[in-house]
């Protein structure tokens, strides 16, 4: 039977919601990486690894991926019951990323065009893209394309908590760049959206991060304890003898009254 439920108790079975600012996307390169450095340099673009970094923090939008499960629809198995069976599970065709486009060498740009010109063959040498002999010859997928593409889901705390879902790409590759507009109106920055489609995606299982180790003082004997004298004990004669003499050094006249009622218990 359902009850009213109090704000308190709605926040504490909610929790902290998750926030969508908190993602990191790691572009990888097509699986044939040096004939893929070759059509960049070709085109001027020398890839170091500082760039790269560049393109993963540039992305300041994207999705994470959906999925759902085809099914086939029994009609004539049970009088007047449809059922469906899944026999499928299908991925989503595509996944959008927006980039910021830097203005020293229009890195995102270059970069996405330079791969969907390799994609393509590039006209095999055969002059270039304004001339009338040019033609496409695609090239191979497993040249093209890469596996190694993420996107990580995280929160302020996962350092900590090691709460963090991260989204691993199979055959992933760029189909499309939409167009930018451009405009004399007030200037905004300027945003490169690249559609990539891909086989399927998995996602990594994470473990809660393991707590620390404390270092912990390890109690300590009183340093008034001679530990190299073999007579000494801890009973209760001594243990008086000790805080009588610590406690009371600067008043050797004045005896404990062991019947004080504010001396400690084992006294």
């Amino acid at each position: 039977m359902a009850t009213p439920v109090s704000i308190d108790r709605f926040k504490s079975l909610l929790g902290r919601p998750s926030l969508t600012s908190k993602y990191y996307l790691e572009l990888a390169l097509p699986r044939s990486d040096a004939g893929f450095r070759s059509a960049l340099a070709n085109k001027g673009i020398q890839l170091s690894g500082g760039d790269q970094e560049n393109l993963n923090l540039y992305c300041t939008e994207a999705s994470l991926p959906g999925s759902s499960i085809a099914t086939l629809e029994q009609t004539s198995d049970r009088t007047g019951v449809t059922e469906r069976h899944a026999h499928r599970r299908v991925f989503d065709d595509r996944i959008d990323f927006t980039f910021y486009v830097e203005s020293n060498k229009y890195l995102t740009i270059s970069f996405f065009e330079a791969w969907m010109d390799y994609i393509t063959g590039s006209g095999d040498g055969v002059g270039g893209q304004e001339t009338d002999q040019y033609f496409y010859r695609m090239n191979y997928p497993d040249d093209y394309t890469c596996s190694g593409m993420k996107i990580t889901k995280f929160e302020t705390d996962s350092s900590k908590t090691g709460s963090r879902l991260t989204y691993n790409f199979v055959k992933a590759f760029p189909i499309s760049i939409n167009s930018m507009p451009v405009s004399y109106d007030s200037s905004q920055l300027l945003k490169c959206t690249v559609s990539m489609t891909y086989i399927r995606y998995t996602i990594t299982p994470t473990k809660a991060a393991t707590p620390p180790g404390q270092n912990k003082p390890q109690p300590q004997l009183p340093s008034d304890f001679d530990l190299s004298n073999p007579n000494l004990n801890f009973d209760i004669p001594q243990i008086k003898t000790n805080f009588n003499r610590n406690i009371f050094a600067e008043q050797p006249d004045l005896p404990i009254d062991f019947s004080r009622t504010d001396l400690p218990s084992f006294l």
